[in-house]
């Protein structure tokens, strides 16, 4: 082919590309979208093929990524289970509605039933809604699923290393979880009622398989009007398990296993979408509650080169894998890098479905102009990162980060990690200020407050304001926000 040739097609190609872009943006929105929401659990940036995994192939996964959208620079409201989703479902930072860490069995706390969550939002505006897997906002009746927006609830209220046993199948009482928990069985829930009392972790695989089949069954039965699917799947936290379906199918152990079925589990529900006829007008979003937990070892999952894992601030627990897919609104094949969060999902539905948002304060933004290929909008400024009850330990502009000081910030990076189901230990250290330069540096390795002292001062401004409003229990700060509590059980 000549030269000329080379550059007539060029054009051609990028005319066609600007002109499909215009289509999309001109495009009205459906009012009326079916809206899927799968949450994995524990899954890090670098758990899928599409974003680097090795010995393990996701394709279904990716497919749905290159049928839609990647985002890159995806941030979880906290990173640790109770608090990640009721971020999610919520559109605000945990801390402001009195939620933190993972609630554990028979906790007096969880997501509170007058916020006006995402299934509430969405039931607003004619959606039918249904729950299928990990809860674990709180899991005394009157904060369950059932009690909180939803018409069907089935799955699990908490973690599936709450259980009686160990991870290799025997009682441990010196575990200080299985000891303080070891007469509370795993109850398979669903509406309000206990359908199934999981002993073993041979119960447990069946797990993914079990979701995967309500889900399908959701889909299939769907009567035409729109509906809201939020299937957050066990896998794959510890202990892991997985069917015989795809046992030993991976060169990467059990992970690569496990993270096989949960491929396949897509690609099911992916069918179903198509074979109802309705993959069109279904918004589907893919991500995770936080990065991995890297004291299991091999039975972690990746980072991706970011930094720690579940449980900090740094990129490798905070950032995750986003993908969001809706065939002819969404353009295909594109990557976002655009700064955004878990509780930016709320905001953005809300527009979508044109559903009044909550008088009460939320925190995400709308990103819809992202979705319809605008990546040059940066809908979303700044970002708080807290952690545990109220602590104020970061806070990002573009790709800007300061680490602000704290004692006692758990590391992954000064021991050795576990292997096969046993957990490494982990350490603590003090952490001093820094600033990180995440376009050159996503690892956090290199501190350039020296270099780029104006840097710190805005983000200083930026922390202040966070304090100000949320307050800061590092600081010992009193916030003057709309900070609200958290739904609260009596367990007789």
């Amino acid at each position: 082919m000549s030269k000329k040739s080379i550059v007539i097609l060029a054009a051609i190609i990028a005319l066609c590309n600007k002109v499909y872009s215009q289509e999309i943006n001109n495009k009205p929105i459906s009012k009326t979208p079916n809206v899927v929401i799968i949450l994995m659990d524990d899954m890090g940036y670098g758990d899928l093929a599409v974003t680097g995994a090795l010995n393990f192939q996701t394709p279904h996964i990716d497919k749905l990524a290159n049928e839609g959208m990647r985002f890159t620079d995806f941030l979880v409201g906290q990173p640790v289970c109770t608090a990640s989703r009721a971020a999610l479902l919520t559109g605000c930072y945990p801390n402001r509605i009195g939620l933190y860490g993972a609630v554990m069995p028979h906790s007096p706390i969880g997501l509170n039933p007058e916020e006006f969550n995402m299934a509430r939002m969405l039931k607003s505006k004619g959606y039918k809604t249904a729950m299928i897997g990990k809860w674990h906002l709180g899991d005394a009746k009157q904060l369950m699923p059932m009690q909180q927006g939803f018409d069907e609830y089935y799955g699990l209220p908490y973690s599936n290393d709450m259980w009686l046993v160990g991870y290799d199948g025997k009682i441990h009482p010196e575990d200080p979880i299985k000891g303080k928990y070891k007469d509370l069985p795993l109850p398979l829930i669903e509406g309000n009622e206990t359908v199934q009392v999981m002993h073993s972790l041979k119960d447990e695989e069946q797990l993914t398989t079990l979701y995967t089949e309500r889900a399908v069954n959701y889909i299939e039965k769907s009567d035409g009007k729109p509906f809201f699917l939020y299937l957050a799947h066990s896998m794959p936290h510890v202990p892991l398990a997985v069917s015989d379906k795809f046992k030993g199918k991976s060169k990467q152990g059990l992970y690569g296993d496990v993270m096989m079925e949960v491929d396949w589990s897509i690609g099911e529900m992916m069918k179903a979408l198509k074979k109802k006829g309705i993959e069109e007008n279904t918004l589907v979003i893919f991500t995770s509650d936080n990065g991995p937990w890297l004291k299991y070892g091999n039975h972690a999952g990746s980072g991706g080169g970011f930094r720690e894992g579940k449980m900090t601030v740094y990129e490798g627990g905070s950032r995750v894998p986003c993908l969001m897919r809706w065939k002819g609104t969404i353009p295909a094949g594109i990557i976002c890098n655009q700064l955004t969060s878990t509780i930016d999902i709320y905001p953005t539905l809300a527009n979508i479905v044109g559903a009044k948002l909550p008088d009460h304060k939320i925190d995400g933004v709308d990103i819809i102009s992202l979705l319809r290929g605008d990546m040059s909008s940066s809908p979303r400024k700044y970002f708080y990162y807290f952690y545990n009850k109220n602590d104020l330990k970061a806070v990002r502009r573009d790709n800007w980060k300061l680490v602000l000081p704290c004692k006692n910030q758990l590391t992954y990076d000064e021991l050795p990690r576990g292997k096969d189901a046993f957990p490494g230990k982990t350490t603590e250290k003090d952490i001093t200020l820094a600033l990180y330069d995440l376009a050159n540096d996503v690892g956090e390795r290199y501190d350039v407050k020296e270099q780029y002292p104006e840097i710190v001062e805005e983000l200083q401004k930026v922390a202040e304001a966070a304090r100000t409003e949320f307050g800061d229990d590092l600081t010992g700060r009193k916030g003057n926000g709309d900070m609200r509590p958290p739904g609260k059980a009596e367990w007789k």
